[in-house]
């Protein structure tokens, strides 16, 4: 009995630690706080494209609540993957929020919840805020690469955004 129930403790830890090293890909966001001006809470899209430019999958919308006639305004993800379904973009949004630290994690599936095949993709973040700036800023990733990490400079609207592929087998 003692040996079935350390078989069972042993598979129960590899099968955890098989959860836990599946790939991911983390976007670490932060907004900053802007004191000059009028200040709104920005409208966040934050998302992933294949090599060919089709959107892979909405990884975070960001929206007034009421908010949905000014989607448009985050321009690329609005013309690259929200306004051909709204009942999608319902389905994904949730409210602005304050400036701050924020982790935004992939599990590299695409909308449909299948893995995606290995290759470049493109994970973009769009913020725009009213009487505000607009910032598009990317970040080109080759899931064939190994694990990757990348700094991308602070802009008007966001804070240094740290991207890190982990998990992925060499």
């Amino acid at each position: 009995m003692r040996h079935l129930i350390r078989i069972i403790a042993v598979s129960a830890l590899f099968a955890s630690s098989a959860v836990l090293a599946a790939p991911k890909l983390t976007v670490d966001l932060t907004l900053p706080e802007i004191t000059e001006g009028q200040y709104h809470r920005p409208y966040v899209a934050v998302w992933v494209e294949d090599a060919k430019g089709k959107p892979v999958k909405t990884l975070s919308l960001w929206v007034w609540d009421e908010g949905h006639k000014w989607l448009k305004d985050i321009r690329r993800w609005w013309r690259k993957a929200g306004r051909e379904d709204m009942s999608f973009v319902d389905g994904i949004a949730s409210a602005t929020r304050p400036a701050g630290h924020y982790k935004i994690d992939w599990d590299l599936k695409d909308e449909s919840g299948k893995s995606v095949t290995l290759g470049t993709y493109t994970v973009f973040i769009e913020v725009v805020r009213e009487h505000g700036g607009r910032d598009l800023v990317r970040q080109n990733i080759d899931l064939t690469a190994g694990d990757f990490a990348a700094q991308l400079p602070a802009t008007t609207e966001t804070g240094v955004i740290d991207i890190r592929l982990s998990g992925m087998a060499h």
